[in-house]
């Protein structure tokens, strides 16, 4: 792997290091861990997506700071933020807007429903109706909404964030699989170590409401994005990542393995986390960390009873079985 590293920085000696942006990100993530103890490793993650671009959906249960956590990002990242509750009575008109006649002017207006924000937290999605969660769909992949047969750009930057309770199961509308692949990364925040916990009950009960301060805002964070995507990708890692994927088609418990929209995204997610470590290349090690977020949602077995840790255990057995790249420097 020390090879690898060193063949990067001579092949990318004439980039900066890290740019002043750059240098900014454990700023940000030092003030979300305020907010949230024990959750840096999952800021990380959530805060990757964001700059890559994609959208968030946090699944856990009930309690462990999902709604904190997306209100925070959107404080820290200067971002205008707007919450919607899903409920099972919710309509697409509450998420998009309506269209409007006023008789006073004797015309119609378009009244912009909530996704017209940066940051959209589209809380306990799976209670809202499938007609109501298709109404992200285009917001999410063409970053627009369509209303009467009018097409109304949406802010940028624009992401969603949604979270979803998967211990309920009545009242509850599972997304299909075409929503789920809307969702660059699906996180779990999961429960902390008993002395974090204590150090959070602490901050809530004695300091009271924390007021967090941004880091960055609209232009920084537009401007974050274009640098991800200018982050180095070799051949050699490429083509590890590439074969990660192609390997979960050929896995004897996988019914729908990695699409090529899947690869797309694991690149992409990739060159961000190499981006908040202060790179300006991808190694494998990245990839390795990325794909689980990236494909665990995704696959699709043909085992159901094993459901998420089934999909977790198939991403561990690609990552055994294919071969990490190894370059060396040529004298």
């Amino acid at each position: 792997m020390s090879d690898l590293l060193e063949n990067e920085r001579v092949s990318l000696l004439n980039q900066p290091s890290t740019t002043e942006i750059q240098a900014q990100i454990p700023s940000l993530i030092e003030q979300l861990s305020q907010k949230l103890v024990g959750q840096k490793a999952t800021l990380e993650l959530v805060v990757a997506a964001c700059l890559a671009g994609g959208h968030v959906l946090l699944e856990d249960v009930p309690g462990t700071g999902k709604t904190t956590l997306a209100a925070s990002l959107a404080q820290v990242l200067g971002l205008h933020f707007r919450r919607i509750q899903g409920t099972p009575d919710l309509l697409p008109a509450d998420v998009v807007g309506a269209t409007v006649f006023h008789p006073q002017d004797n015309d119609f207006e378009f009244h912009r429903g909530p996704v017209f924000t940066n940051v959209l937290l589209m809380d306990e999605i799976n209670r809202a109706t499938p007609r109501t969660q298709s109404a992200l769909l285009e917001a999410m992949a063409e970053r627009q909404v369509s209303a009467d047969g009018v097409t109304y750009p949406l802010p940028q930057p624009f992401f969603v964030i949604a979270t979803a309770n998967p211990i309920e199961s009545q009242g509850v509308f599972p997304l299909p699989e075409a929503q789920l692949d809307r969702f660059l990364v699906q996180l779990k925040l999961g429960y902390i170590s008993a002395d974090e916990e204590m150090d959070m009950v602490r901050r809530v009960v004695q300091q009271g409401r924390l007021e967090l301060k941004a880091i960055f805002d609209e232009e920084r964070v537009q401007a974050a994005q274009d640098e991800v995507r200018n982050i180095h990708v070799s051949d050699a890692v490429l083509r590890y990542l590439v074969n990660l994927c192609r390997a979960t088609r050929e896995h004897d418990q996988v019914l729908l393995g990695a699409s090529p929209r899947a690869i797309v995204a694991l690149t992409q997610y990739s060159q961000a986390l190499s981006y908040i470590a202060g790179r300006t290349f991808v190694t494998p090690d990245d990839v390795k960390r990325a794909i689980e977020p990236i494909l665990a949602h995704r696959l699709r077995l043909n085992i159901d009873w094993m459901g998420d840790d089934g999909a977790r255990q198939v991403i561990r057995d690609v990552l055994e079985s294919v071969p990490v790249p190894n370059e060396r420097v040529e004298a």
